[in-house]
Order: C-alpha cells, then structure tokens, then sequence
C-alpha cells in the first residue's frame, strides 16, 4: 500500500508537501519521496524511512527545495516520484497500485532496441518506472496515460506533475486511477 500528495500554489509548496505527505506515513514503510518544480526547474528527494520516519530524513530537504508545484509519496517498494524526461518534455510522476503483468509489459518494452529500465536491488523493475515507459509510448501524456491503463492488469493510480499544470486540467494531467 502507498499514498500520495500534492500541493499547487501561487507561492511556495514545499511545507505543505512535506506535511501532506508525512500524514501518508501510516501507508507505506520502505521508501518516501517529494518532486517540486520552481524557478529552477524540478528538484527532487527520496530517501528509505525503514528505520527512521519521514519528517527526521526529510526535513534538511524542506530547506533545501523550492517551488510552487510538488507530489510527494509514500511507497512499500519503489523508490519515487521518477522525473522522468522524454518526448512529452520533464515531468514527475508517482504511482501506487499492483500491476499483475508486469513482467509481460516490461518484456514487451525491452522489445525495442531503444528502451531500458533501471534495475532496483533484487533484480525488480520500478512499477512507476513502467508506467512512464508506457506514457511515453505515445504522442501526449493523456493518450499515453489512457494507453498505460488499458495495457496495465491489476490496479494503478498514477499522479503526474508538468511545469504546465493548471487547476483546470489537474483531473488529466495530474491524477488518473485504474482498478
């Protein structure tokens, strides 16, 4: 299980992101991340709270990020949000849910010559990375996520952050839910 937050604001998120996404702690215990975009681009910070809880690993981070759009995450597997970069532009993307087929999708992606993973300990592919690798086989963010949901066997709630986001689109462009 996982959780996950955002904030979207005129002035600086970071607070707010890192206090929405420690109220997530209880959902996850292995690994916990937050993305912002400011002036400077996407800034991004995960660390293992396996033995230590969120607000200790990440409260020299608070001081250090700056930006008005962020995602922060709670995850019992894979480290994230991913920045990913690619034909859509930069983005941040976080995810939770069980893809039941994720051994069929990554092989079908390592298909091509062009396309690779990173590999976590053990051997195991991202599950966020995979759907990333999924988006992104299409021509838009919102075609390649309706792409990922119908390609994914099981359950997937992705959020995606853009330098773009704008309240109007938050529904596309930021939250998409598949079960």
């Amino acid at each position: 299980m996982g959780g996950f937050f955002a904030s979207a604001l005129k002035e600086d998120c970071v607070f707010d992101l890192f206090f929405g996404t420690d109220y997530h702690s209880h959902l996850g215990t292995r690994r916990a991340g937050m993305a912002v975009y400011g002036k400077s681009g996407f800034n991004r910070a995960i660390h293992s709270i396996e033995n230590s809880p969120f607000r200790t690993k990440f409260e020299s981070d608070v001081n250090e990020m700056e930006g008005n759009l962020g995602i922060g995450c709670i995850s019992d597997f894979e480290p994230q949000p991913l920045i990913v970069r690619s034909h859509h532009g930069t983005y941040a993307i976080t995810t939770v849910g069980r893809i039941n087929n994720m051994k069929s999708l990554s092989e079908s992606i390592l298909s091509g010559r062009s396309n690779h993973f990173l590999e976590m300990s053990g051997g195991e592919i991202n599950a966020t990375e995979l759907v990333a690798a999924l988006i992104n086989e299409k021509d838009n963010l919102v075609e390649g996520i309706k792409y990922a949901q119908e390609q994914i066997n099981g359950s997937v709630t992705l959020m995606l952050l853009t330098p773009k986001a704008r309240a109007r689109n938050a529904r596309i462009s930021l939250l998409a839910t598949k079960s």
